[in-house]
């Protein structure tokens, strides 16, 4: 029998905890909660959870904050929680590596939707370990078994979907890839951050690769297409 995934709500409003308590448990999932950040990090140390139910304005250390404590040694899902609906927010939680942005007030049911949703395509993603396949090109390599990219002998430290798009890209050079296939292969279909979510990740995936690689390689954008994986 499959473990039920363990979730983690964390924000300062208890009704809420309570409401999304409610409502996960009874889709079948283990729930913890936690109303600080400070008191998250802790829980997050302690023990293994499948997502991060995440709510930005905390008292103390502030969603942001958690958000990036987390990404520096996990890529556990965090689905983020904010009251205000801005681009300005969206694009700064897709940097911190957000995988999904929901604004308050909002539908528990909907939530209890984007937890299983985004649990789909994080664990059952197309670039599953079983079908991965070590990259090997000269000055260039990524071990999907440790995730570790390699340029020019010098390690590159990717967020988790800089990576995965990266490896979705080198596995196979020079094809070009529309913005809708890498957003679907990615991130899933019902992702709400949009053809720019591509883009933002593109952007900061060369500025790493070329800050070692000068022109050696280079993701090239494809005019009114997409993106492609070549090498020099």
């Amino acid at each position: 029998m499959l473990e039920k995934p363990k979730i983690l709500i964390v924000d300062a409003e208890q009704k809420i905890r309570e409401v999304v308590r409610l409502y996960l448990e009874n889709e079948g999932f283990l729930v913890g909660e936690s109303s600080d950040g400070q008191a998250a990090l802790k829980m997050f140390d302690r023990e293994k959870w499948d997502l991060i139910v995440l709510d930005l304005m905390l008292p103390g250390l502030d969603g942001w904050a958690v958000c990036r404590e987390i990404r520096k040694t996990s890529s556990t899902p965090i689905i983020m929680l904010t009251a205000q609906d801005t681009e300005r927010d969206r694009i700064l939680g897709l940097e911190l590596g957000a995988d999904d942005y929901v604004v308050k007030p909002f539908s528990p049911r909907e939530l209890a939707a984007r937890v299983k949703a985004v649990l789909r395509r994080t664990r059952y993603s197309p670039t599953e370990e079983v079908k991965q396949v070590h990259i090997n090109y000269p000055d260039f390599s990524i071990n999907p078994k440790s995730r570790l990219v390699m340029v020019n002998e010098q390690q590159i430290n990717l967020k988790p979907k800089e990576y995965d798009l990266l490896y979705h890209l080198a596995k196979s050079p020079n094809r070009t890839f529309t913005r809708e296939e890498l957003l679907v292969a990615i991130w899933g279909y019902d992702y709400w951050g949009g053809a720019r979510t591509v883009d933002t990740h593109v952007n900061r995936l060369r500025n790493k690769l070329l800050k070692a690689s000068g022109d050696n390689f280079h993701i090239t954008t494809v005019w009114g297409v997409g993106y492609r994986f070549d090498k020099k």
